[in-house]
């Protein structure tokens, strides 16, 4: 087998990254358990609350290498070790990474999305590697042990809500201490809002006054996530008026959305009705070809 560990990097660490005070002790009990035996940890939650972005921050945190794998690629059993390919007219094992990275001590190997694989056996393999054992037999390879610290996290979303998921299943998810990510209290979204992308403090306020209306709307809840309050925060740090802000960044129907911009009218003003203007868009040192 091909040694990936020196291609392997620690993720950047996120200054601006925020945690419960109970999560990170526990990921800090997590890494110590790791230290006796690997482990796996799922991490589950609302979508956009930071589920894979936890995973980077703790390799970066405890500096280990990690890799990243998109379960929903896989279509069939023993995809994450290798397929078998055919090159003039020879066929040849071609072994993937998976096989390697398992190999290397420390290292933490995200398994995202584990519960929208094209097929449920795809993840067969993963009860052996997941289990007390933590070795599986590849014909290719023959015995293959997972190295000492290894980390297996896995993130997914639940509910009916997001298609190509299905209930993960229950022998494989028993193998996972598991972590549920929830919205952190409006000051602390505040805060990343502010410290990310750079608005004012007024206009952090103004998007999340509006984003908790939208999250806790008695007649049409719309889950209004982190990231999406982060690309309206973005865009208004750009110049956007509020309003602009919301519609690029937030995918709802237009029945909520008209009364969210009722909504942005009565709280800032902002609702200016305008003739639409219509300009080339082309770079300002373009050329047109000749006779175009």
């Amino acid at each position: 087998m091909i040694d990936v560990s020196k291609q392997l990097k620690v993720p950047p660490l996120d200054p601006y990254f925020f945690i419960q005070e109970e999560d990170k002790i526990n990921m800090d009990r997590l890494e110590k358990l790791s230290e006796k035996h690997p482990i796996n940890v799922l991490v589950t939650g609302n979508q956009g609350c930071g589920k894979s972005s936890l995973v980077r921050q703790f390799a970066s945190y405890y500096k280990r290498p990690m890799v990243t794998f998109q379960v929903g690629l896989l279509l069939e059993a023993g995809q994450l070790f290798g397929q078998q390919r055919l090159k003039e007219g020879e066929t040849f094992y071609q072994s993937f990474l998976f096989s390697n990275v398992i190999r290397v001590p420390g290292c933490v190997i995200h398994l995202e999305e584990i519960n929208r694989s094209e097929n449920p056996h795809a993840l067969n393999e993963l009860f052996s590697v997941l289990s007390e054992d933590r070795s599986i037999w590849i014909d290719e390879f023959g015995l293959i042990e997972v190295a000492p610290r290894v980390i297996f996290f896995a993130t997914m979303n639940e509910g009916a809500e997001f298609s190509g998921t299905d209930e993960l299943d229950a022998a494989l998810k028993d193998r996972f201490y598991r972590v549920r990510l929830e919205y952190p209290p409006l000051s602390v979204e505040k805060e990343i809002l502010v410290l990310k992308t750079g608005v004012s403090s007024s206009v952090a306020d103004e998007i999340l006054n509006i984003v908790n209306k939208l999250r806790h709307n008695k007649q049409a809840p719309v889950d209004v996530s982190i990231r999406h309050s982060l690309m309206i925060a973005e865009l208004a740090a750009m110049g956007a008026p509020l309003r602009e802000a919301i519609i690029y960044s937030l995918q709802i129907s237009m029945n909520v959305l008209e009364s969210l911009l009722l909504s942005i009218h009565v709280e800032t003003g902002d609702m200016k009705e305008e003739l639409s203007h219509y300009e080339r868009y082309v770079p300002p040192d373009y050329v047109p070809p000749q006779g175009g």
